[in-house]
C-alpha cells in the first residue's frame, strides 16, 4: 500500500468530528476510493461501499430515493450483514455526484445519526453548484491530489527520518552533501517520468517498466478526456480540445491559454470559456494559474481571469503526452531539450497539493514571473522562478519585479538544478527538489486568539452639585 498523507486526515475526521460528513473531492485515480475503504474498514465493525456511478450505469438502485427511510432500507438490502448504528457502521457514497439528489439528502442523514457517512466524488464542485439545497453546516469538503513529491519518496524507499533531516536542512537554508543531492535529484527525474497516479507507481516498483508505466498514463489521459462526455456535445467538444491544447500552450513562451485557438475564432476570451475551465478545474484535472500584473497581499484581490495557465493535474502525464517512452530526454541533459515546462509543472503540482492557490506575475513592461504565491507569515506575496537549465541565475523579469518600489516586496526564491544555495539581490537560489518543502503555513493548525480582556466597569461619578444662584 502507498503511504499518503491524507489518510490520517480521514482517520482524524472520523475519529474527531462526529457532527460533519466528510466530502472527498479530487481527480478520478488519484486513490480516493482505496483510502477511504482501508480506513473505514480500519475503524468501523460494518463498512458499507456503494459506488453510484457503477448503479447509475447498471440497477438504478438509488436513482429515485428521495427520503431517508428509503435510503436506509436499500442499505440493507444491499448489505447482506446486519447494520448497527453510527459507532459502528461507515456508510461510502463514492461518485455521489452521479446522484445529486443524494448530495441535499447529507443534510438529513447528518442529522438523524444513525450511520457515519462519507463521499466522494470527481466533480463534487460541479454538482454543489447544481444542487438546489447544498447541505451547508452539514458538510466538509476537502481536496485530494496525486502523491507528491514526498510521498513519491516514501513509495521508493527514502525514510521520514532522513526526510525530516533535508527538511531541516531546507529550513536553515543550508545546502546537501553532494551525494545526497545526486540522489535527490535522481528520484526528481523519476518523478517527473512517472508521476503521483498510484497505478503508475505501482507499475513502476513492481518492474521498473515504463511501458507500463506509459500504458497507465495513456488510459488515464484517455480516461480525463472521455470523462467530458456527460455534457452537451458543444461543452464537451471545448472541454476536451482545452485539454488537449494544455501540453502545446505549455510550450509556448507565453504559456497561457489563447482563447481564438479553442474553436478558431477571433474575439474569444475567458468568460466565452468559463464553464469549460470551471470543469477542467473543479474536476482536478487541470490546475488554474491567474495572472496578476500589480501584486498585492492576499493576491486574490488582483486576480485577473483573462489571462490564464493550465498545468495538468500530474506531471507524470505532461512528459508521457510531450516524449513518451524516450526518458532520456529527462534523464540526461540534452541541449535541444527544454524541461523549463515539465519543472514549471511539478512545481504547480506541488504548490496545489500543499495548500496554495496560484498565480503569476504578467506585466508588459516588466516580464512575467512564473510563481506568486501568498506569504502569510510576512502578509506579502512570494514570486518563485522555477529554471532547468544552467543560466539559472539570469531572470530580468524577476529583478524588475523586485526592483519595483510599488510593490514592496524584496524577497523571492528560484528553484534550479543546483546545489549550492546562496542569496543574492533579495533572491535566494534553492535546489529544485526543496519546493516539496514549500506550504502552506498553519494551514491545519489551530489558531488560538489571546483571550479579550473584559473591560472593568466603573460607576460614574456625581457630578458636583452646583449652587443655586442665591435669591437676590
Amino acid at each position: 500500500m502507498l503511504e499518503r498523507k491524507f489518510t490520517s486526515f480521514i482517520e482524524n475526521f472520523l475519529l474527531e468530528e462526529p457532527n460533519k460528513i466528510l466530502l472527498v473531492n479530487g481527480a478520478r485515480q488519484i486513490g480516493k476510493s482505496y483510502l477511504i475503504r482501508y480506513v473505514g474498514q480500519k475503524l468501523f465493525q460494518h463498512f458499507v461501499e456503494i459506488n453510484l456511478q457503477e448503479d447509475k450505469e447498471g440497477d438504478q438502485v438509488f436513482a429515485d430515493v428521495h427520503t431517508t427511510d428509503d435510503l436506509y432500507m436499500r442499505l440493507s438490502n444491499y448489505y447482506s450483514k446486519p447494520l448497527g448504528d453510527e459507532s459502528d457502521t461507515l456508510v461510502f457514497l463514492d461518485e455521489i455526484q452521479s446522484y445529486p439528489h443524494l448530495m441535499t439528502m447529507l443534510k438529513f442523514l447528518n442529522q438523524e445519526r444513525r450511520y457515519r457517512f462519507i463521499a466522494s466524488g470527481s466533480q463534487l464542485g460541479i454538482a454543489l453548484s447544481e444542487t438546489p439545497s447544498v447541505p451547508l453546516g452539514s458538510v466538509t469538503i476537502e481536496q485530494m491530489y496525486p502523491l507528491d513529491f514526498e510521498e513519491f519518496l516514501w513509495a521508493t524507499g527514502i525514510g521520514k527520518e532522513w526526510i525530516n533531516d533535508i527538511r531541516n536542512h531546507f529550513t536553515r537554508e543550508l545546502p546537501l552533501d553532494e551525494s545526497t543531492h545526486n540522489i535527490l535529484l535522481k528520484r526528481f527525474q523519476y518523478y517527473l517520468l512517472v508521476g503521483g497516479l498510484p497505478e503508475a507507481i505501482n507499475n513502476y516498483l513492481a518492474d521498473r517498466n515504463m511501458v507500463r508505466v506509459r500504458q497507465t498514463h495513456r488510459d488515464i489521459h484517455n480516461l480525463y478526456r472521455i470523462d467530458a462526455s456527460q455534457y452537451d456535445e458543444e461543452h464537451k467538444l471545448k472541454i476536451r480540445k482545452i485539454y488537449d491544447l494544455i501540453p502545446s500552450n505549455l510550450e509556448n513562451k507565453k504559456k497561457r491559454i489563447v482563447y481564438k485557438n479553442i474553436e478558431n475564432k477571433n474575439g474569444k476570451t475567458f468568460s466565452d470559456y468559463a464553464d469549460e475551465f470551471e470543469y477542467l478545474t473543479n474536476s482536478g484535472v487541470a490546475l488554474e494559474v491567474s495572472a496578476i500584473s500589480n501584486p498585492r497581499f492576499p493576491l486574490a484581490e488582483s486576480e485577473q481571469k483573462k489571462l490564464v495557465k493550465l498545468y495538468l493535474n500530474d506531471v507524470g502525464l505532461l512528459t508521457y503526452l510531450l516524449y513518451e517512452l524516450n526518458v532520456n530526454a529527462v534523464l540526461q541533459d540534452i541541449k535541444s531539450i527544454n524541461l523549463g515546462t515539465v519543472y514549471e509543472s511539478v512545481v504547480a503540482q506541488e504548490l496545489t497539493a500543499h495548500g496554495f492557490k496560484l498565480y503569476y506575475y504578467d506585466n508588459k513592461k516588466k516580464g512575467e514571473v512564473d510563481f506568486l504565491i501568498d506569504d502569510h507569515h510576512h502578509l506579502t506575496a512570494l514570486p518563485l522562478e522555477i529554471k532547468s537549465g544552467k543560466d539559472y541565475t539570469e531572470h530580468s523579469a524577476l529583478t524588475n519585479f523586485l526592483e519595483t518600489p510599488d510593490y514592496g516586496i524584496n524577497r523571492a526564491v528560484v528553484f534550479s538544478n543546483e546545489r549550492e544555495i546562496f542569496k543574492k539581490k533579495g533572491v535566494t537560489y534553492f535546489p529544485i527538489y526543496y519546493c516539496m518543502f514549500l506550504q502552506n503555513e498553519h494551514r491545519d493548525e489551530a489558531v488560538i486568539l489571546p483571550e479579550l480582556a473584559m473591560p472593568q466597569v466603573v460607576a460614574p461619578s456625581k457630578p458636583p452639585a452646583t449652587k443655586k444662584n442665591p435669591k437676590r
